[in-house]
This record gives structure tokens, sequence and C-alpha cells, in this order.
């Protein structure tokens, strides 16, 4: 009889594990479709041997040798609301991978209970006690750690680390954005300075032109359709000035939301005092490590690869370790008595059987993740090569731009000269100095607006090589890999 007992047990305990493993929820078919791309599918070349890519200094805007544009960066990286946002979420992310390696590690609480209690006379208890009104006491410390056989909490940590390294590439990323948009609003605001000092000049030079023209005028050796032709040149300056005073303002006011000093008065050094950076004459090899954007964004791969694994962890068993340890009494007197004592240790596990598709929906949702971080990535990537080799290209051009310009406006302001001299002689008209002057005057402008560009695309190109980002080795190490686990 026994025996048939045990052979019935062992036949019910076989047919109920076959049940929950053919009851287990399976995974299978739920794929990523998207790869990462690799640096050379974009276009940057491998690095050579001894070949050393020049670096971008962690404050670059200092090697322009302006004091002025130093103070102002630095305020701004001080107070800024969209860094601090960045900051913020930083914060937010650490917390999550608090919690995340919190589940890894074993949890101890402790329990105090006192109530006062009827007991039923037709329950459990039998009379005196039963049908009497007690005081209860329990006082337990008890303690359950997972046991994480198969990575689900590992996984989950993992991915919570990256999601923060994610968010520490983000606040350096919104820095290096930060620190560019103040260097290139400063330029602006020297650019249109600039641009007025020419103006003013133009206006003081056809003021002295009507001078010179009114007493040729007078002498009988000019008539008056010359007067008026240098009369009607002054209201025009005067207008460009006052729209040229008015994009400083408006400038000077972008500058001042920056920095957060919304009255900002500031006035900007002359482009020709500002010192030009070095331009490199290549992307460099190493550009993926360079830029935050791009790490960041590859961090966020390596997290949804993470999430996938440990959604993958939840169709398996979960085994959770529990214990406790205590005293419980009726009546209070007796709760602290060594007969109070009571333990207990034991195991729990479960195993999902149906779920009516729970863990395959939370797995596909982590797949999808997993594409789009994959392909927010390659887009990150291919826009940080353009990025980088638009200003590379932008910094030559305007360099050689500049050479010719410098030579054209060598020539207009000899020609203009030599019109003047023979207009005073009386060997040449007043047309010929007006037509010298306006091509003098057009190169003067493009001069200045050539240079604020040179400066502009420095520092779009300080930029887009990373604004002197400098990641860790984990980081660098991640950059160099290819492919999704």
């Amino acid at each position: 009889m026994k025996n048939n007992r045990t052979h019935s047990l062992r036949t019910l305990s076989a047919t109920m594990a076959a049940a929950v493993l053919a009851g287990c929820a399976s995974y299978s078919g739920i794929e990523s479709q998207s790869a990462l791309r690799t640096a050379q599918d974009v276009g940057i070349p491998q690095a050579q041997a001894g070949a050393a890519a020049p670096e971008v200094s962690p404050q670059w805007w200092k090697a322009f040798g302006d004091p002025q544009l130093d103070k102002l960066v630095d305020q701004a990286l001080q107070g800024s609301p969209n860094l601090r946002m960045a900051q913020a979420r930083l914060t937010r992310a650490q917390s999550v991978q608090e919690l995340a390696r919190s589940a890894t590690l074993p949890q101890v609480q402790g329990s105090l209970q006192v109530e006062r209690q009827r007991f039923s006379a037709d329950s459990l208890y039998p009379p005196p006690l039963g049908g009497s009104i007690q005081d209860t006491g329990t006082l337990r410390i008890g303690g359950s750690w997972e046991l994480d056989f198969f990575g689900r909490n590992q996984q989950a940590l993992e991915a919570s680390l990256g999601a923060e390294r994610a968010a520490q590439a983000d606040v350096d990323a919104a820095r290096v954005l930060l620190a560019s948009n103040v260097a290139r609003a400063y330029f602006q605001l020297a650019r249109l300075q600039d641009q007025l000092q020419v103006a003013q000049r133009t206006l003081a030079q056809r003021q002295e032109a009507l001078g010179l023209v009114r007493d040729r005028v007078r002498a009988g050796l000019d008539t008056t359709l010359e007067e008026r032709q240098s009369e009607g040149a002054l209201p025009e300056t005067r207008q460009q000035i006052e729209a040229l005073e008015e994009q400083v303002e408006l400038t000077r006011n972008a500058l001042g939301a920056l920095v957060g000093q919304p009255d900002l008065k500031v006035e900007a050094r002359s482009l020709a005092q500002v010192k030009l950076l070095t331009v490199p004459g290549a992307v460099p090899a190493d550009l993926l490590g360079r830029r935050a954007d791009i790490v960041a964004a590859r961090w966020r791969v390596e997290a949804a690869t993470h999430d996938i694994a440990s959604a993958k962890a939840q169709f398996y068993p979960n085994v959770n370790l529990t214990a406790f340890v205590g005293l419980s009494s009726i009546g209070l007197s007796r709760l602290l008595d060594a007969d109070s004592k009571e333990w207990g240790v034991g195991p729990a596990i479960h195993l999902p059987i149906f779920d009516a598709g729970r863990l395959r929906a939370n797995l596909r949702g982590k797949t999808a993740d997993l594409d789009l971080a994959v392909e927010s990535y390659n887009g990150a990537l291919l826009d940080a090569v353009r990025d980088a080799a638009d200003q590379l290209a932008s910094s030559q051009s305007v360099a050689r731009q500049q050479a010719q310009q410098r030579e054209a406006q060598a020539s207009a302001e000899a020609a203009y000269d030599i019109a003047v001299q023979r207009y005073k002689a009386g060997l040449g008209t007043y047309l010929n100095v007006l037509t010298a002057e306006t091509t003098v005057l057009n190169q003067r402008r493009l001069g200045v607006d050539l240079a604020g560009r040179a400066l502009d695309t420095q520092v779009q190109l300080a930029r887009a090589l990373g604004g002197g980002f400098q990641a860790d080795p984990a980081t660098l190490r991640l950059a160099s890999q290819n492919t999704t686990r």
C-alpha cells in the first residue's frame, strides 16, 4: 500500500512537472531587426599607427584669447536652465540605478505588531482562550534574497548603469552645446559691431566727400547733379547704421539669455583681435569616442540590450530564499519569554505558466526599444560625420576666401585713392569716385563677414569634434564595438 502511494506521488509530481514545462512561455521569434553601423560604414578612416589627431581642449574657447568670452561661457555653464535640466535627468538616472542595484542584494526588515484581539469561541482556540479578549504581540526580523540564477536583476542593473552613463553624456553634450552657442553669439555680436564701425566710417567718408563736392560746386567746377548724388548717399548709410544697431541689441539680448543675465551690457572685442584655432586636415578616426551625443546614443543601445536580456530572464523561474526569527505571544507579559521565540526558513519558487502573452508583449516592446536606440545611434553617427566634415570643409574654404578677399580689398582701396586724387585734380568725374567707393565698401563688409564666419565655423568645428569631451576607458571600449549582443 505504501509503495503504491509513493508511486502515485511520483507519477503526480512527474505529470505536474511536465505540465509546468509545457506551459512555460517562450520568447522564440522575437529578435531585433537593426544593427549598429561601423565607423568605416560612414566614412571615418581607420587610425594609422603613429598618427595623432589634434585634441580639442575641454575649455577650447579660451584658445581664442578673449577673457570676456571666457567669463561669459563660465557664467553660462554655472546658471543655464537647460544644463540644470540635464543634470536633474542624470540624478534621476542615478536613483534608478541605485534601485536596480538594491534588487540584487539581500533585504532585511524588522516589524513589531501589538494589538488587542477577541478570539472566536468557534475557531481554533478552545476555552478559556476562545471567546476571550487578549493582548497579542509579535516582534520579528525577516530577510529575503532573490537568487538571480538567470540574471534578471543583474541585467536590469546593467541596463540602469547604461542609462546613467547616457544621462551623464547628455550633460556633457549640453555643456558643449551651451559653450558653443555662447561663443557663436559673442562672435556674432563682434561681427555686427565691426560692421557698425564700417558703416560709421562710411558715413564719415561720405560726409567728407559731400564737403569736397560742395567746395567744387561753389568754385564752379561741379554742378548740382554731383552735389545731389553725394547728398543721397548719407540717408542710406544712416539707415544701415540704424539697422545694424538694432541687430546689435537683439544679439546682445540673445547672449544675455544664454548666460542667464537678460540685462547684459557687453561690448565684444573686434574680430581682428581674436586668435584663430588650429584646423585639422580630416575627420579624426576616434570621432565616435569624442562626441558626447554619440556616446550617449551608444550607451542607450547598451542599456536597451540589457533590458532585453532582463526581459528574457523573466521567462525562467525565480527563486527567493526567505527567513525570519522573532517572538510571538498571547499576552504582552510573555512576549520576551524564551518559549515565545519562533523562526522559519525556506525557498519560494515562481514560474510563469500562463500569463496571457504578457511576457512576450513586454519582450517585444523591449526589442522595439533596442531597434529604436540602434537607429537613433546610426542617425546620430551619420549626422556627426556630416557635421564634422562640413565644418572642416567650411573652415578650409573660408581661409582661402579670406586670402583672396584681402587681395581684392587692397586693390579696391588703391583704386579708390586714385579716383579721389584724380577727382580733386579735375581729371576724373565724381561718378568714378562713387564707383570706386562702392567697391571698397563691399570689400570691407565682405572682409568683416568672412572674419565672423571664420570664427563661427571654428566654434562649430570645435563642437563637431566633441568640444573637449573626455570619455572614460569603458566608454572608449564601448565606442569601438559595432554590433549588438
